[in-house]
């Protein structure tokens, strides 16, 4: 318990330095929450200290994510730790089903250099990109019930299988 106590107070400080310095302005998915927080579809972005339970997620080369479905109480703060095990960069990126492929479609046109840039623009409230080795923490109250769709939107990943499912009870 205290080694997942002591990890989490460390992914928070990490999150917290990390999105402050990012040039791809993913202020969604900063482990404090944000000065306006947006209610979303699934839910809103909470502070870490009202988590009342971590899930970690495992992002897989094998453009696969484990847990593949992850349920939760209506009204649950959760928080999500996000660990890329693999070599490649991965997203987490939380939506609902049309939203996840709306922005996807966006990333598949994006190439090169600016490949992140639709990102600002069109990303659905609850994501983080991972770096290879790396983790990073979203922590969010589902306050909406429905399915809602996670996936990595890194060009290519989604439509290799790199998506899952995310049950609000």
């Amino acid at each position: 318990m205290k080694r997942w106590l002591l990890a989490g107070a460390l992914l928070a400080l990490k999150a917290a330095g990390v999105h402050a310095a990012d040039a791809h302005d993913h202020a969604h998915g900063s482990a404090a929450m944000p000065l306006h927080a947006t209610q979303t579809p699934w839910g809103i972005a909470a502070d870490p200290s009202r988590a009342e339970r971590m899930v970690e997620v495992r992002m897989r080369d094998s453009m696969r994510f484990a847990p593949s479905v992850i349920n939760v109480r209506r009204g649950e703060t959760v928080r999500l730790v996000l660990v890329n095990e693999g070599k490649l960069e991965h997203e987490f990126v939380l939506g609902t089903e049309a939203e996840i492929r709306r922005h996807e479609a966006m990333m598949a046109k994006a190439t090169g250099a600016h490949a992140h840039t639709p990102h600002a623009e069109s990303a659905p409230s609850g994501m983080a990109t991972v770096a290879p080795g790396a983790s990073e923490m979203l922590v969010w109250t589902f306050n909406r019930p429905g399915t809602f769709t996670f996936a990595c939107l890194v060009p290519g990943h989604y439509p290799a299988g790199m998506r899952g499912q995310l049950v609000v009870r």
